[in-house]
């Protein structure tokens, strides 16, 4: 079993345990419409293209309450079997879905968390975190390009990862999962920020999303 498949049956596993009404890290979504993002993702592409597309929003939104009515288990039945057969996504799914499902695992793990408290993360195999290096690379390039300051990403281990944004150096440490999240713009995360006092306020305060 690939890395991604072993995250998304762990996902599974806790959209099951703490139901379809749970918080997310997601403004405005529940457990259930993070489940239906999934869905319409890796198997409705047409829905999620038509997303994108203002006159055919009102299609997107048919076919996502579509799967949002479905009965609880049979909608996470559909997240577990993952990208159909006929889905790009398929053959892919090793590469293209381990940051997502991780990502979203962690949306859902987190919400309802304070953004502004401590945090104490999972610990993830140490396979895992080699993995998503590759995620957080191509993530941090696109989020933290416009960046107030010059954003250096570190391991724990002392390496670094990835650098970007312009300006004074401010240096983000963490495990890899947790510079990923932060590279995602989300709240809480467990690194450490350092550097100049007003150029860590003006990264904190950047809007960091793809």
């Amino acid at each position: 079993m690939t890395l991604a498949r072993t995250e998304r049956a762990a996902l599974v596993q806790t959209l099951r345990s703490v139901g379809p009404d749970a918080p997310t890290l997601c403004a405005g979504w529940s457990a259930r419409d993070l489940a239906v993002h999934l869905v319409l993702r890796e198997g409705r592409l047409d829905a999620s293209a038509a997303g994108l597309v203002p006159p055919l929003r009102g299609y997107s939104r048919s076919v996502a309450a579509s799967y949002a009515n479905k009965p609880w288990p049979v909608l996470l039945r559909t997240v577990m079997d993952g990208p159909p057969w006929y889905s790009p996504f398929r053959p892919l799914d090793g590469v293209l879905n381990l940051a997502e499902m991780f990502v979203h695992h962690e949306d859902l793990l987190r919400g309802g968390a304070d953004p502004d408290g401590p945090y104490l993360p999972r610990k993830l195999p140490a396979d895992m975190d080699r993995a998503l290096e590759n995620s957080l690379r191509i993530v941090g390039k696109l989020t933290l390009a416009g960046s107030p300051a010059r954003i250096t990403l570190g391991s724990v281990d002392g390496r670094e990862l990835l650098a970007a944004g312009r300006g004074a150096s401010v240096t983000v440490s963490g495990t890899t999962g947790e510079l990923l999240l932060f590279a995602f713009g989300r709240s809480p995360v467990d690194v450490s920020v350092t550097g100049d006092a007003a150029a860590v306020q003006a990264v904190m305060a950047a809007e960091r999303s793809v």
